[in-house]
């Protein structure tokens, strides 16, 4: 499943603690089969002014290097694009954590 572009989720199952994994919006369970149920993304905003201009600068590369995925077809390549995204949403988080 993750060669066909599943992603690996952290958190396991709650029905039997089985590895789950994502593909298309839905968790599923590798062992029981089960759909917890549908994960979205959500960036939560808030005000320009309470931004720093370093979170500022971060946003603005995620938002490039989503063009960029969308754009490329090497698998590789989108892997090391997922890898900085993921990178600069971990710094992002621990900019907010400091805040």
């Amino acid at each position: 499943m993750l060669l066909n572009g599943a992603t690996l989720l952290s958190e396991p199952c709650p029905y039997c603690s089985g590895v789950r994994v994502m593909k298309e919006g839905y968790a599923l369970c590798i062992s029981c089969g089960r759909e917890p149920g549908k994960k979205e993304i959500v960036i939560k905003e808030t005000s320009k002014e309470e931004k720093s201009s370093i979170e500022k600068t971060l946003e603005k590369k995620i938002e490039v290097l989503s063009k960029e995925l969308e754009i490329e077809t090497n698998h590789e390549e989108q892997q090391n694009i997922l890898k900085t995204i993921n990178s600069v949403l971990e710094t992002i988080e621990k900019i907010k954590g400091r805040q």
